[in-house]
């Protein structure tokens, strides 16, 4: 990680910081697997919506440690598939939101509370590993913005199960749904907008390279 008086933003440049997301990769694709079967046997949309950022997560990441090393273009590109990915991911929440509510069975509350519970602990788990290198270029900025809003949802899904059990409607559930699928999507505006000025940017020091070369 760079120093406080260090210009140069961090780029991922650490055996640190790739065990660290390595160790997030991992623990990101365990959870897709136990939060989507939980979310389809309890019929919780926040369930499901939150299984899909983990599986959204666990490839990003994957592209994130890929690209490490190389070009600020290459990064910054990466960076807007990361961006489009959680975009879709949103958009996919809401759609099958919309068809929940249709159905208006509320979901198993214990079920949510207890895997909400599990995957709010992995999530703050990855939160920490990350902690160190949550600034950094739009590259590594994303993977520290999907898992802090891992961990938001989780608590929102905690909650949801616990207005379910008390008030045995479904709107909870599918209130915390969309709630996520608007984080997915507000992280998607910033990391789309970091790595468009990261390519603007690296497009004008090429100009002016050219510029001053004889």
């Amino acid at each position: 990680m760079s120093g406080c008086c260090d210009d140069k933003v961090f780029d991922g440049m650490s055996d640190g910081y790739k065990r660290a997301l390595i160790a997030v990769i991992a623990i990101n694709a365990v959870m897709f697997v136990v939060e989507m079967t939980a979310g389809i046997t309890s019929g919780s949309q926040a369930l499901k919506a939150d299984a899909l950022d983990f599986a959204g997560d666990t490839a990003t990441y994957a592209l994130s440690l890929m690209v490490i090393g190389a070009s600020v273009k290459t990064r910054a590109r990466a960076s807007l598939v990361k961006g489009a990915s959680l975009a879709l991911i949103a958009l996919t929440i809401l759609v099958m939101t919309g068809l929940r509510v249709l159905s208006g069975a509320p979901p198993e509350a214990g079920t949510m509370g207890i895997v909400g519970f599990l995957a709010l602990t992995a999530n703050l788990a990855s939160v920490f590993i990350l902690l160190r290198w949550r600034d950094g270029d739009s590259n590594v900025r994303s993977v520290w913005l999907c898992s802090r809003n891992d961990a938001i949802g989780n608590a929102g899904v905690i909650a949801a199960g616990g207005l379910v059990a008390v008030t045995g409607a479904a709107w909870p559930d599918l209130v915390v749904a969309t709630l996520l699928a608007g984080l997915f999507l507000k992280s998607a505006i910033a990391i789309t907008a970091q790595a468009s000025r990261e390519l603007k940017t690296e497009a004008l020091n090429s100009v002016s390279t050219k510029e001053v070369t004889p």
